[in-house]
């Protein structure tokens, strides 16, 4: 399991690095919300493209080897002790938008300047990716309980509209 501990830990390592990362995925919401919801297996984290040689050197000095590669879509580095680091790089546009490459490349994944916001983990405020980001990268596939559970989460303290 990821613990906000190992997620402020790892935020830390990066940003000493000059890495600019953002939270997404379950820790990213709980962000959000300030307070952690539920247990997380991994940490979602978006990255500048151009920065990707320095993510992965300040990750494998922390013990974190490379396991899953989908580049340029995502790629994967898990600990000795199992945790992951979900990584998904970025290419920025001058207005403050952003895009991922998605396993169609014709249909990149789409980051509007307004979905890199301030979360908190634990009282320490922490990059993260806005509720209305969130619910665009839960659609289009059929959502696990823990995806159920963010959404709910999402509606309640935001009132936004999910699709489950």
């Amino acid at each position: 399991m990821m613990t906000a501990d190992d997620v402020l830990t790892v935020l830390t390592l990066l940003r000493k690095a000059g890495v600019d990362i953002w939270i997404g995925g379950g820790w990213g919401i709980d962000a959000l919300l300030g307070e952690q919801t539920r247990d997380h297996r991994d940490l979602d984290l978006m990255h500048r493209q151009e920065q990707e040689a320095a993510v992965v050197r300040v990750l494998a000095d922390a013990g974190f080897t490379e396991t899953l590669d989908w580049r340029p879509v995502r790629f994967v580095v898990t600990a000795p002790d199992g945790r992951e680091i979900d990584l998904h790089p970025l290419v920025f546009a001058g207005d403050g938008s952003a895009a991922q490459a998605s396993l169609e490349p014709s249909r990149p994944f789409r980051y509007p300047a307004s979905a890199f916001v301030t979360g908190e983990i634990g009282g320490t405020p922490v990059p993260c990716l806005s509720a209305e980001q969130q619910v665009y990268f839960h659609q289009g596939y059929e959502p696990s309980d823990r995806d159920r559970h963010d959404m709910a989460q999402l509606r309640r303290v935001f009132g936004v509209a999910t699709h489950f």
